[in-house]
């Protein structure tokens, strides 16, 4: 990435959020307040006499106009079907990716709530329901510009770039061979799951991206929403190391997601194949914004010979991991 496209947006502005919401139509009471995001910059920004809104300013070369519009598409189509999903603001011509000085930018209306009890019984079945819907919409046609979920950008990329440039050279060592077997498991999860369907995702469907309001889990930002089999945006809602109690989950989100969709068991072949890869691509990803200030700033323990060291015990444990088997349909 080269810096000179880059500065503006680390340089992003109060007054410059301010005035590219009121480039629309808003009148801002001048109230602003910076939320809980890296990749893209998010505001909450006061309009005079009306509910506040949420501006998200997105991150240069990340990604397309194209696969913007796409994320929204999708957005729109989930809403239409009466699904809680926050999608953009359109304007009266029907847009909803602006542009203002260098920067692009959507609007939202700000949707509050609580994160979802991963532990209670009730609110993983109703997870299961409206992902099952959200996937029904998912599966009628496939994104044409964003990427697919796959093992050469969150893992043989993700270990390239670590190897190349991050990890200390007391450590290199170790890392490199411990991934390559990690990839070796990863690749053999795949090959037992076989053909598997992808799907348009939400992409990282975490307990921060769903708000539980009115009894209802809404889902939120769709930033990383790509072409995946469905069994990513479920794993993530499996909490605890003990296998036992991911079961007993699992069974309460399947029952609940098979009311509307078709579930294929030889999916959960790509559970803790899919975690590593989140795994390594969590650290790709931090080293990929290094340059960025906010990220020094916020993320102060990466990049440390202490923090190699634990990610290599996490891995390692990943590794026995993908060789038990999987999780099974009650």
């Amino acid at each position: 990435m080269q810096q000179e496209n880059l500065q503006p947006f680390y340089q992003l502005t109060p007054d410059t959020v301010i005035d590219a919401v009121e480039s629309m139509g808003y009148l801002s009471d001048g109230r602003i307040l910076a939320l809980n995001s890296y990749e893209n910059r998010v505001y909450q920004v006061g309009i005079e006499e009306s509910e506040p809104l949420i501006a998200k300013f997105y991150r240069p070369l990340r990604w397309s106009d194209e696969q913007i519009l796409e994320e929204h598409q999708f957005c729109f189509e989930l809403v239409e079907q009466e699904l809680p999903v926050v999608a953009p603001l359109t304007n009266s011509a029907g847009e909803s990716l602006f542009h203002f000085k260098d920067y692009r930018f959507s609007l939202f209306k700000r949707r509050g709530g609580r994160a979802p009890e991963l532990d209670d019984p009730d609110h993983l079945y109703q997870l299961g329901q409206t992902l099952g819907r959200i996937h029904l919409v998912g599966a009628v046609r496939p994104f044409v510009h964003r990427p697919a979920l796959d093992i050469q950008t969150y893992g043989r990329d993700s270990v390239a770039l670590i190897s190349e440039g991050f990890i200390p050279s007391s450590l290199r060592e170790a890392y490199t061979s411990l991934c390559a077997d990690l990839l070796d498991g990863i690749e053999a999860c795949f090959a037992a799951a076989g053909e598997v369907k992808l799907i348009r995702a939400h992409g990282d469907c975490h307990g921060g991206n769903i708000l539980w309001r009115d009894d209802t889990p809404n889902f939120v930002d769709f930033d990383d929403a790509r072409m995946a089999p469905a069994i990513q945006d479920l794993w993530m809602l499996l909490t605890g190391d003990d296998r036992v109690q991911q079961q007993l989950q699992l069974a309460e989100v399947i029952a609940g997601y098979s009311e509307f969709a078709d579930f294929d068991p030889r999916e959960l072949h790509l559970v803790e194949a899919l975690r590593t890869l989140r795994m390594m691509h969590y650290s790709a990803w931090l080293a990929r914004r290094w340059e960025d200030p906010a990220f020094p700033h916020n993320f102060t323990w990466f990049n440390t010979e202490r923090y190699w060291g634990e990610h290599i015990l996490q891995l390692r444990e990943q590794l026995g991991a993908l060789q038990q088997p999987p999780l099974k349909l009650l």
